[in-house]
């Protein structure tokens, strides 16, 4: 596996933005295309957070795969609150950036997205609300109801410690305050509902058996909805709590899933 850097001016944000592109070994810039999977961090993380699995290399080699590394901090990879355009920047701007610069399959059939917490949920508002770009998600323990949270539900996990869940104040930043516009739009039981059927996408979700309940309950939730929505969708619990030991031993799963759904040219 070679890892790529490409920087660029971001319009959407108005600033010098990376990611990282994770090329597999038999990556050629001519000849067969390859299929892309784009990968988002958790809350707090950043382009570089996917690499400390260990499995990472390996599985992008066998899969064949370029991976897509992109960031957005804190701010969930939408348009906020704040007027930061995080969802402008990865579907407007990386996408056709990582196409032009590589040999990739250029269409939703050769494209998925997933992600870990904060950025699995991403990747599923991504495909609902942009079929057309997307066509499989792969979520570990997805945050999904982030847009519907009231208050602080893990002040009683954080006693003085530093927990990777945002405060109030953190998470009202990016989504408003109950009731906001961003909260509705964002909202990931109405974007299944109504979401354009001419663009199928298929899921992944997993979670951790150790994970907050909260997260179970939710992930549990959203295997409902993507069943009574009849969006395929493939559901495990497994092993593991809310933290990356748990998205490694998963990645091999995470890839096959990814990978015999993706269209190679």
């Amino acid at each position: 596996m070679k890892v790529l850097t490409e920087t660029w001016r971001s319009a959407s944000i108005g600033r010098e933005k990376s990611v990282n592109v994770l090329l597999p070994s038999r990556y050629s810039p001519t000849g067969r295309a390859f299929p892309v999977l784009y990968l988002l961090h958790g809350f707090g993380g950043n382009r570089n957070t996917w690499l400390q699995c260990a499995e990472l290399s390996t599985l992008v080699d066998s899969a064949g795969l370029v991976v897509v590394l992109p960031e957005s901090g804190r701010s969930w990879f939408i348009n906020d609150a704040r007027g930061r355009r995080y969802e402008d920047y990865l579907v407007g701007e990386v996408v056709g950036r990582v196409d032009d610069a590589f040999n990739t399959v250029a269409s939703r059939d050769g494209r998925g997205i997933g992600g870990f917490s904060m950025g699995g949920a991403a990747a599923l508002y991504q495909a609902l609300r942009h079929g057309e770009v997307f066509s499989v998600v792969c979520s570990s323990a997805g945050a999904f109801e982030a847009p519907l949270r009231e208050g602080d539900p893990y002040e009683h996990l954080r006693d003085g410690q530093r927990l990777a869940m945002p405060t109030t104040r953190d998470h009202e930043r990016v989504w408003g305050p109950v009731g906001s516009e961003v909260r509705r739009e964002y909202d990931p039981y109405r974007a299944v509902r109504d979401r354009d059927a001419k663009y199928p996408i298929e899921v992944h979700l997993d979670v951790g058996l150790d994970d907050h309940p909260r997260m179970i309950g939710m992930n549990r939730r959203m295997r409902e909805a993507l069943a009574a929505g009849s969006v395929p969708h493939r559901y495990r619990e497994r092993p593991g709590g809310h933290d990356w030991e748990f998205v490694d031993a998963g990645l091999p799963d995470l890839f096959a899933f990814a990978r015999s759904r993706l269209l190679s040219a």
